[in-house]
């Protein structure tokens, strides 16, 4: 290594202890509000990876991410800032010590949970290989990841598909307070890389020389051959888990000063003595201004200004995309919504080669449902990727590919799957535009069916709506015709948020009118196919088709006048609509496949009762699903949801109270 090549990692190092230190005292003095996961004994590991990386090259760190922060180029006043609650922050206050982002020097994020990291990188691996970039994707994390999951699924997707990631393995020995010798029965977490095929390194973490060798060789694999890389770092840390923590009750006082003595710090310093590569006067000179460094960021964020309380809410969602029309609305075919979202996913996947879709027989099948039909062969495997059967591992695939720039669609065949990845969804999509203050942007379509019906029985069976609508920073869509589905399909097609777009299996052979052109419909703008003047149907999806069926039949034998309404989105959910109508009508029923309890229709049903009360003429009432697994024998399934039958007998009930 050059000289330069080794002040510059000292620097790193020391700047890493001090600043960790400073952070430490203010936690003891109540300045830093939440948890303080120091970096301390573990420099030598982030400081020489970070050295050899380009700017473009990206990392993704864990809870205890100060250190890898600091390395790829953190300014210290903006981490001091974070931690300190400020506005300064690198993420303006929103993240604090676990989720630091700075994604304008390659700084991803860290992650309060373990495992999700890997996943990400895995994503921006494969965002590199999409866009032909030579650069390179690295996670951080602790040996106590290595028993997770998520593992397991990046390196095997980092392997059949041959990312340019490398997976950085820091075992100090501990996970939080449960020792590494104890939670894994395989004791070597380097030649683990050996079982997927790609390369596994076994090194001294606190050796700067040995992990700058080890980083090259794998750098060069990655960047040029796409090969990944697993290197596990033995090293140590020296404080507690966080600031704060008992310490001595999982270890000893004589095994932290043992390695103590290993200070990957003080080595390298003894390095430079011994072969004259620095003196004493002049790493104390560097050690000086680092020191007033440090010391200036502490006051400086200290004194900083805490975010304005009325921002909040800023930055949960990115603004939406006006929508637009094009081309000529009035020629139409009929299509089932299958043909109409194929017809927009392949228009847009073929003026954006940022989307690409993934998902399981969704290559050269087309799908379980025919949604990728003939993409495979037009955009090729890597734009239309099966995947394998591992939804944690290639949601969180996604994720890591949204923030580095793709757009990606996720295809679950049955939404049901999508709980394999519940985490990586509510805890990192949905979140990490507002904990990057904006910075990231996060443009997944996450599709699949839902809906009872076909005896598909309870695993393939769910709708799961409500309960993703309950998560701020996701939008979810539940079109009931073909013409619909185009439109918002389009609309999700174009946004920088994540969307859920669930399409319900006993209607999506459905025919409708569908114009060739492409046209967007504005997310959270409800539709109301029917206008009346006595009654407000709200109906959900399938629901929709089935309350047209019976509200026309009773306009016609009746001269009933009732108003439908389909909401298309249930977050954002159109409020506004549904309240303009009870103002007229007097009356409203909610129609929903879903669970009453937390369901969308007692959401409905608790807001307008609130803000409409006065408008109303009888108590709001609703229709659901029974309280209850889906069972699979028709007798059976056809009892646990609403049907016409029940519908007719409802409304005609309304009409008589």
């Amino acid at each position: 290594m050059s000289k330069e090549k080794l002040k510059n990692i000292f620097v790193k190092m020391y700047t890493i202890r001090k600043c960790e230190e400073t952070l430490a005292k203010a936690a003891q003095q109540g300045l830093v509000f939440g948890a303080c996961h120091t970096y301390v004994g573990q420099e030598a590991i982030a400081s020489t990876v970070c050295e050899e990386l380009e700017n473009n090259d990206l990392i993704f760190s864990t809870h205890r991410g100060h250190g890898h922060a600091l390395a790829k180029g953190l300014d210290p006043f903006e981490l001091i800032s974070e931690l300190f609650g400020k506005k300064t922050g690198c993420s303006k206050g929103r993240g604090g010590s676990m989720h630091l982002f700075k994604p304008e020097i390659g700084l991803m994020g860290t992650s309060g949970i373990v495992g999700p990291n890997i996943l990400q990188s895995c994503g921006a691996g494969y965002a590199m290989n999409l866009f032909n970039k030579h650069n390179v994707s690295i996670s951080f994390f602790g040996d106590g990841a290595v028993n997770n999951g998520a593992f397991h699924e990046g390196l095997n997707m980092a392997s059949i598909w041959k990312l340019p990631v490398i997976f950085i393995c820091e075992n100090n020995q501990f996970a939080t307070e449960v020792p590494f010798s104890y939670s894994s029965g395989s004791k070597k977490i380097g030649s683990r890389g050996h079982n997927y095929g790609i390369k596994g390194y076994e090194i001294d973490g606190n050796d700067v020389f040995e992990i700058h060798k080890t980083i090259n060789l794998a750098i060069k694999d990655a960047k040029e051959e796409k090969k990944p890389s697993l290197i596990e770092c033995k090293t140590y840390r020296t404080r507690s888990h966080a600031e704060g923590m008992v310490d001595y009750t999982y270890r000893t006082k004589g095994e932290v000063n043992k390695w103590r003595k290993k200070c990957p710090i003080v080595r390298l310093e003894k390095h430079f003595l011994k072969n004259k590569i620095f003196t004493d006067k002049e790493l104390n000179k560097f050690k000086e201004e680092i020191d007033s460094k440090i010391s200036f960021s502490y006051q400086k964020a200290k004194e900083a200004q805490f975010p304005e309380k009325s921002t909040v809410l800023d930055f949960v969602y990115s603004d939406y995309a006006e929508t637009n029309l094009s081309g000529n609305h009035s020629i139409s075919k009929n299509k089932n919504m299958i043909q109409a979202t194929h017809d927009v996913l392949d228009y847009e996947m073929g003026k954006n080669d940022k989307i690409f879709v993934l998902g399981e027989g969704i290559g050269k099948r087309g799908g379980n449902f025919s949604t990728t039909i003939g993409l495979y062969e037009k955009y090729g495997q890597l734009r239309v990727c099966d995947t394998p059967i591992c939804e944690r591992g290639f949601v969180g695939l996604a994720c890591g590919a949204a923030m580095a720039g793709a757009r990606p669609i996720v295809d679950f065949m049955f939404i049901d799957f999508i709980n394999d990845a519940f985490g990586e969804i509510i805890n990192q999509i949905a979140k990490i535009q507002y904990m990057s203050s904006g910075r990231i942007k996060m443009p997944i379509i996450l599709r699949g069916c839902i809906g009872i019906g076909h005896s598909a029985a309870t695993h393939h069976s769910g709708s799961y709506y409500a309960l993703y609508s309950h998560f701020p920073g996701l939008t979810i869509v539940v079109p009931s015709n073909a013409y619909d589905a185009k439109g918002l399909f389009a609309t999700a097609l174009n946004c920088d948020n994540p969307v859920l777009f669930l399409e319900h299996r006993e209607i999506i052979m459905n025919k409708d009118e569908v114009p060739d052109a492409n046209y967007q419909i504005q997310f959270g703008e409800a539709n109301i196919v029917i206008e009346g003047n006595e009654l407000t149907v709200v109906a959900i999806s399938k629901m929709v088709i089935l309350a047209k069926e019976v509200i026309e039949g009773l306009s016609d034998s009746y001269n009933c006048s009732i108003e439908l309404i389909d909401p298309r989105c249930v977050s954002p959910l159109d409020y506004e609509t549904i309240l303009e109508s009870v103002k007229k009508t007097g009356r409203l029923l909610i129609i929903d496949e879903e669970f009453e309890s937390c369901s969308i229709a007692s959401q409905i049903s608790s807001k307008i009762g609130d803000i409409a009360f006065d408008y109303l003429d009888a108590p709001i009432k609703a229709l659901n699903g029974s309280f209850s697994p889906t069972p699979y024998s028709p007798s059976l399934e056809s009892q646990v949801i609403p049907d016409s039958a029940i519908i007719k007998k409802k409304i005609m009930d309304m009409f008589t109270e």
